[in-house]
């Protein structure tokens, strides 16, 4: 026993609890929470005590950006610009403009779709033909951009009225032989059955263009994931065969196998699509003459209907 250090003595002994205090407060039952109570960890009505958030720091990158991250980058910048009917709806470019042709059920939509990393830049739909509209897409800086990406309606639908098809076939034909801001043209084909005579009858129209080298062209064989690698390698040699009747000493073809659900082949095309665009002078100048020249205004899409809502986990859920 220790002793009060003001007085010296000795402290006093507590009193001796009442027997019927201490009986009343070991039985007295504990309160019971309700189940929100019980859900905060609130008793007796305590604030629940502050989170602990655990800040881990990323680790930074030390490595800089490939060209071809680089190149999704900018293709990602893709913003619809205007729609035609009619090639003489379509304004005067200064631009490269690079066309995306393909049947209607050899994944058009939802290649650009997968190269711009946007779910509805270009409108699919489960009814093929639908589209019979040539969409522009401007690329680059909102104030000078350097290309324009148009996607031109699929080919080779059969539910579309005859004289219809017709239609949109001669205006294709004209816009791929006589659009002069044409630079580019990516043809989809679909890796599984290779080149259709649809597909050989479009390289007619362009393969004077692209054999000069006026027009370059790169050939994207959709859908390879669902290929082997034996059957990718024979359809890589059947379009090898078929393209070297356009080869000179002046054209520039290439061709890639490629998967928007395996991402195969996005970051090599975004780099090649890159490469075309006009250099940062070039589209500075363009973007003056356009500020410049008086023009009419421009044609806004209509927005996509149920059967247009596109799905980047399904790519195969569209036909165009």
């Amino acid at each position: 026993m220790t002793r009060d250090t003001e007085s010296g003595s000795a402290p006093k002994p507590a009193a001796p609890a009442d027997a019927k205090t201490v009986a009343k407060t070991a039985t007295k039952p504990a309160k019971k929470l309700s189940a929100a109570e019980t859900a905060r960890g609130i008793r007796g009505g305590s604030k629940p005590a502050p989170k602990h958030i655990h800040n881990t720091p990323q680790p930074k990158r030390t490595t800089p950006l490939t060209p071809a991250e680089l190149a999704l980058g900018w293709a990602h910048s893709a913003r619809f610009f205007t729609t035609a009917a009619q090639l003489h709806q379509l304004p005067f470019n200064e631009l490269p403009e690079v066309a995306f042709v393909g049947r209607s059920n050899a994944g058009k939509s939802t290649a650009i779709n997968t190269l711009a990393q946007q779910r509805q830049l270009a409108y699919a739909s489960k009814k093929p033909g639908r589209t019979q509209h040539i969409n522009l897409f401007q690329l680059g800086p909102m104030d000078a951009p350097n290309m324009l990406w148009a996607d031109l309606p699929g080919y080779g639908y059969a539910a579309v009225e005859r004289a219809a098809k017709q239609r949109w076939q001669e205006v294709m034909a004209r816009y791929l032989e006589q659009r002069r801001s044409l630079s580019g043209v990516v043809q989809m084909i679909d890796s599984r059955h290779g080149f259709t005579e649809l597909d050989k009858q479009l390289l007619e129209f362009v393969g004077p263009r692209v054999q000069t080298g006026e027009v370059k062209l790169l050939v994207l064989l959709t859908k390879a994931d669902k290929l082997n690698r034996k059957e990718s390698a024979e359809s890589l040699r059947k379009a090898q065969e078929v393209l070297a009747e356009l080869g000179t000493d002046d054209s520039d073809i290439s061709i890639t196998l490629f998967s928007a659900l395996k991402k195969l082949g996005v970051g090599d095309v975004a780099e090649t699509l890159q490469g075309w665009a006009a250099t940062p002078e070039e589209a500075a100048q363009a973007a003056d003459n356009a500020r410049a020249a008086p023009r009419e205004p421009l044609t806004a899409r209509e927005a996509p209907d149920e059967d247009d809502e596109y799905d980047m986990d399904d790519p195969d859920s569209r036909e165009d």
